[in-house]
């Protein structure tokens, strides 16, 4: 049951070790084809000037894109090829939610496109990324059936 697969998929990003460690107030939902992250940006999401640096845009962008992929592929994990970031405004505070899509599907090669947003529901960053299935079996990462 796809319902099953989502929640699934939700655990293993929550309890994943480098969100749990870097990262406060971070949510996820799932459904078909779609992913909606939001966490808190804290200072030690900050580059030397204030704002947020481009490794916490990239890292929203792309997991929002792999989860909305990999909601749709309910054996295998997938796996990000490549990943096109696209940066538009600073962010220094606040909440922000990362809105991922699928956007196209074959035997071999998905594409997902997401969007970041500040808290005030402006747009910070458009990432596109080309995703490929691995061979790692879902059912053995941590959370999948914890």
């Amino acid at each position: 049951m796809r319902k099953n697969h989502y929640k699934r998929m939700e655990q293993i990003y929550l309890i994943a070790p480098y969100n749990v460690a870097l990262y406060d107030e971070t949510s996820i939902v799932i459904s078909e084809g779609r992913a909606e992250i939001s966490t808190r940006v804290c200072p030690r999401h900050h580059h030397g000037a204030g704002a947020m640096h481009g490794s916490a845009y990239f890292r929203m962008l792309d997991d929002a894109a792999f989860f909305a992929v990999n909601s749709t592929i309910e054996d295998l994990m997938v796996y990000t090829v490549s990943f096109h970031t696209q940066f538009l405004r600073p962010v220094q505070k606040g909440i922000i939610k990362a809105i991922g899509e699928l956007k196209h599907s074959s035997r071999n090669l998905f594409i997902g496109e997401s969007s970041l947003y500040d808290e005030k529901g402006k747009l910070v960053a458009l990432g596109r990324g080309e995703f490929m299935k691995s061979s790692i079996d879902v059912r053995t990462i941590p959370g999948y059936t914890d």
